[in-house]
């Protein structure tokens, strides 16, 4: 059902109607904090598995790839274009299964514009993680990170500290 009324109902719907595409998703076993703001063109692969806090906001055309459950925490911020992928298939084995991990993204955490999570790998509170970076491990609380692989750039400072390089 999800698959065939996904576009009906959650992407035809005004840009700033937020509450809609909230209804629809917890109509199909989500759960979706208060003032979520979810971009109508947002991918969801298995609505029940996806849990997203309160103020967190999902921009454009990004893919919540939910095949294993995925958590985003309050005031967490998914930018465009950014790829949540919680499946995969395990290539040891001939057969190729498929295999669903959970992913965890952090309150007060940004991923930023094209970057991609990998299956298993959680992004730790407040944390950055770069555009158009790879994450295939856990990230720390409060760093940014960069690249392909991701690596570690620096870490923010604490609340009403300043950075330093």
């Amino acid at each position: 059902m999800w698959d065939i009324l996904q576009y009906p109902l959650f992407a035809w719907t005004p840009r700033q109607i937020w509450i809609i595409r909230r209804l629809v998703l917890r109509a199909f076993g989500a759960t979706i904090g208060k003032g979520v703001h979810l971009y109508p063109s947002v991918r969801i692969a298995v609505p029940w598995n996806l849990a997203v806090g309160e103020r967190a906001a999902i921009g454009d055309h990004a893919i919540l790839y939910s095949l294993g459950k995925i958590w985003i925490g309050d005031y967490a911020t998914v930018s465009q274009y950014a790829h949540i992928c919680a499946g995969s298939h395990d290539y040891s084995n001939i057969e190729m299964p498929l295999v669903k991990s959970e992913i965890r993204i952090g309150e007060g955490s940004w991923v930023c514009a094209d970057a991609f999570i990998g299956p298993g790998a959680s992004v730790g509170a407040g944390s950055i993680v770069g555009a158009r970076s790879v994450v295939t491990n856990d990230v720390p609380e409060m760093m940014v990170i960069v690249g392909n692989p991701a690596q570690v750039l620096k870490q923010r400072p604490a609340k009403g500290g300043s950075a330093s390089s």
